[in-house]
């Protein structure tokens, strides 16, 4: 009898998994990611500095020219893949004979030098340790971050190939167990804490698992409330993770990583407000400005389990629960709604028109006005059970 109850809760995420392989199966094309060696990294970033030695040579002032990842005019949507770039549309220049770019210049060699010399020894270091290795000339750390990015849209070389690592805010929690790089073994669902998401995701192996779905919860708070009700063993056997806000990129390679190794639904639970769904949307098509690694950081199989506008509305969440949208509320949620993305997703245009035209945003926390369980003990298994995501 439980038996059948347990498989009961689970035939509207079945279905979707089926339908999720079906649509996999029956694309023509795998958009599969270019496998780069270290002698490739290498290679490129030799071609990089003969083109330098070769401008002085000629009495040339030398340039980096950049792809400017800021700009949408550098970007195209597909619907398989989400935001990705389109190759030097826009560009930066970075001069090394003006006095405006000439310590971007210099910030850049070094860079590429610490880097070249990471892949030849094999070693790796933080974004942190490059900028500690010479605080004075990068002035702040933020400076090396934009930097190896923007080498790594330069060289067109995954972050992870430039032997760069960046400490992971994220947490994941649940029926996952993987096995590091280093061959450590790390099992999510042994402990009543979180396991922090690794800053080497890429070396990651061996990943099993039992779970039916996983849930991205957008914030840190509610995250911890979930794992305190033991959401992943009493109620589903899931994986769980939070990027805590806007997710970083380790976090993003997580649930990619999850999602090709497991090909389970993955659901998304963001406040009914623009700003998650902002962090929702980047999960699932990505960002602007790392769109030159969308073929790894993107999950378009991402669907919206909760907070919805509707949900608003249906489970009549008192008002002193609601809050009035800003003015930066509705230009943010005016912004996304000319997304490119939002024409392949109408269920989604609807939720955001209902809270554009209601004037209204709710946190996931919001629930609680309803009944203190409620999120874990009803709207989250209702929603499960039922289908209720778009």
């Amino acid at each position: 009898m439980e038996s059948n109850i347990f498989e009961q809760k689970f035939v509207a995420v079945d279905k979707l998994r089926v339908e999720l392989l079906e649509h996999l199966n029956s694309m023509e094309t795998q958009h599969e990611e270019e496998e780069v060696s270290s002698q490739d990294v290498l290679t490129r970033i030799e071609k990089v500095i003969v083109g330098i030695v070769k401008e002085l040579s000629t009495g040339h002032a030398p340039a980096f020219v950049l792809p400017n990842r800021s700009s949408w005019a550098n970007v195209s949507f597909d619907s398989a893949i989400g935001l990705q770039m389109s190759w030097r549309r826009s560009v930066t220049t970075v001069r090394s004979d003006c006095s405006s770019s000439v310590t971007k210049f210099a910030h850049i060699l070094k860079v590429l030098s610490t880097i070249y010399k990471l892949v030849q020894s094999n070693s790796y270091a933080t974004k942190r340790d490059i900028y500690y290795n010479d605080t004075q000339l990068f002035g702040s750390q933020r400076i090396v971050d934009s930097i190896v990015d923007d080498l790594s849209c330069l060289l067109r070389i995954p972050r992870r190939k430039l032997h760069v690592l960046a400490t992971s805010k994220g947490l994941i929690s649940g029926a996952l167990c993987y096995l590091e790089e280093d061959g450590t073994r790390v099992d999510c669902s042994s402990s009543s804490t979180a396991v922090p998401v690794s800053s080497n995701v890429g070396g990651i192996r061996n990943i099993v698992s039992s779970a039916k779905f996983v849930l991205i919860v957008e914030k840190d708070a509610t995250f911890q409330r979930l794992l305190d009700d033991d959401l992943c063993s009493k109620l589903f056997p899931c994986i769980m993770i939070t990027g805590k806000g806007v997710p970083d990129v380790n976090s993003r390679l997580m649930v990619r990583k999850i999602w090709d190794s497991l090909h389970i639904p993955i659901f998304a639970l963001v406040d009914a407000d623009p700003h998650g769904i902002e962090i929702m949307c980047i999960y699932k098509y990505g960002s602007v400005a790392m769109s030159f690694e969308a073929h790894s950081l993107t999950v378009p199989s991402v669907m919206w389990l909760g907070l919805l506008p509707s949900d608003l509305q249906r489970l009549r969440v008192p008002e002193d629960a609601l809050i009035p949208l800003t003015q930066r509320d509705e230009n943010k949620l005016s912004s996304l709604l000319k997304r490119p993305y939002l024409t392949c997703q109408p269920a989604w245009q609807r939720e955001m028109e209902l809270m554009q035209q209601n004037k209204v945003k709710a946190e996931i926390q919001s629930l609680a006005s309803i009944a203190p369980g409620f999120l874990p003990q009803v709207y989250l298994p209702n929603k499960l059970r039922y289908g209720g995501w778009i």
